[in-house]
């Protein structure tokens, strides 16, 4: 096995241990703080997470993947994007801090003002952390990051929780995300010390910005649309409809992000590696396009298939329309790995701008589809998103195949059997419980159900895959 095939079979095992586990456990302590807490408390600070997203993508600024990509980048090229960084983190914080009064006006909810200030601290916080994740991604360190990630929330996790329990509502959720942000800062910076050393120079910032500010343009199209849900809930309908939304959103976004973070991050630098090598390249993204899809497809649709019986038996009846929305949200969330896929191929080939071209296609039919879906309600609003998730499949492909030899129905193929059967497994394994009223049995006999009916399936159509799968020299040899 290549040198390079063995960093990228280390960083996939140590990047898929770290989003596991700290997602895992950010995810137990988030159902325990909405039992606690309730919708309206979520929805509170649900309203507020477009403002601190966008301000993210504002610091980074697209540098992130252009460091990433360059193979020659130089200790200017970090200096130049670490100060630009630091500054654009400051004035994101000061737009926020000036315009909370006008979110606060916007949503006729005073709180909002003091508690967006306080949470916009996390924007400066996370500047401090670019360099060194950086550098830890390029040398596909996923190890260290694991442990800065799960230390982060041990940390913040367990305090958040007494703060509810003392009663302070909202602020429980703001001081865990400062505390989670600051703890992270702390030992990126402890375990890959770096300091500016050069001075900026104009060639780096060029390029930074040559290639970063289309990706920028994407980012913030695509993170303001995520959000845009939220915003639109919270001045349409009310703050418990928002957290219903957010509860929702984040338990189908948990598993999707958490294995989209591990794929980007290993494909991009992999992917980086090999494109002077397209026959290697496209060889390394079918592999792990299809690999993603055997095993992401069926925990998505997994967790739709019980969510109506586990949201409900682990909060309370409160949290039912959250289940509902779930259900639905992960249908258009299964697709999303391969999403990331698809644009770290993009990306990869230099193309950033027919990038952005994409993101502002799907951006506009995916507004023109929620516009169409806000009188019908929010679960309405639900099933439009995850309409949106196919058509942007279709879509990323479609310019895929126009940089590669690979043509689009071959990616489409490579998925599709393993989609129908996944589909196939979770229709019987719902219709296997559905007379079950003992929720924990109910459980049990949908997923035992769908498990062995999609087992069946792998091991008479897809042995090749598993035995890929298995090999211990890892999936994504090339």
């Amino acid at each position: 096995m290549s040198d390079l095939a063995t960093k990228a079979t280390k960083g996939l095992k140590w990047s898929a241990l770290e989003r596991f586990l700290t997602q895992g456990i950010q995810l137990l302590i988030t159902l325990y703080l909405a039992k606690l807490l309730g919708p309206t408390t979520f929805g509170l600070v649900g309203m507020l997470a477009v403002f601190i997203a966008i301000a993210n993508v504002f610091v980074d600024s697209g540098f992130t993947s252009a460091l990433i990509r360059k193979t020659d980048r130089s200790e200017s090229d970090f200096v130049t994007a670490f100060y630009y960084n630091i500054a654009m983190a400051a004035v994101c914080y000061l737009v926020i801090y000036f315009s909370a009064p006008f979110v606060a006006n916007f949503y006729k909810l005073s709180e909002l003002q003091t508690l967006l200030r306080v949470l916009g601290l996390t924007v400066l916080i996370n500047a401090f952390t670019l360099i060194p994740r950086i550098k830890l991604n390029v040398a596909m360190d996923f190890k260290t990051q694991a442990k800065i990630s799960v230390l982060s929330v041990l940390f913040s996790g367990p305090i958040a929780i007494i703060l509810a329990i003392k009663g302070f509502g909202a602020w429980a959720l703001v001081a865990q995300s400062i505390l989670n942000a600051s703890c992270a800062t702390l030992l990126f910076n402890f375990f890959a010390p770096w300091l500016p050393r050069a001075c900026i120079t104009k060639k780096s910032f060029n390029y930074l910005f040559s290639y970063g500010s289309k990706l920028l343009l994407s980012a913030l199209l695509d993170v303001t649309y995520n959000n845009l849900y939220q915003m639109i809930i919270g001045k349409k309908f009310s703050p418990a409809m928002v957290g219903q939304f957010s509860q929702a959103n984040q338990l189908a976004s948990v598993p999707t992000s958490t294995l989209t973070g591990i794929i980007q991050r290993v494909t991009f630098p992999l992917f980086s590696q090999l494109q002077g090598d397209p026959d290697r390249m496209v060889n390394a993204y079918r592999k792990t396009l299809k690999l993603s899809a055997l095993v992401i497809f069926p925990l998505i649709v997994g967790l739709g298939l019980i969510a109506k019986p586990l949201l409900t038996s682990l909060l309370g009846e409160q949290w039912q329309q959250a289940a509902e929305m779930l259900t639905v949200l992960c249908f258009g969330y299964m697709l999303y790995p391969i999403h990331a896929i698809n644009l770290n191929l993009l990306q990869v080939t230099g193309r950033s701008d027919l990038f952005l071209k994409l993101e502002v296609i799907k951006k506009i039919i995916g507004l023109i589809v929620l516009l169409l879906s806000i009188p019908y309600g929010v679960l309405a609003m639900c099933s439009g998103f995850t309409f949106t998730s196919y058509l942007a499949l279709l879509l990323n492909t479609y310019y895929t195949a126009k940089l590669t030899d690979l043509s689009q129905w071959q990616q489409c193929k490579d998925i599709l059997p393993i989609w129908l059967s996944v589909i196939f497994a979770a229709v019987l394994g719902y219709a296997a419980g559905l007379y079950i009223s003992q929720v924990w049995w109910q459980i049990g006999v949908n997923l035992v159900t769908a498990l062995l009916v999609y087992g069946a399936y792998l091991f008479l159509a897809q042995k090749p895959l598993l035995l890929k799968l298995r090999n211990k020299t890892a999936p994504l040899t090339v």
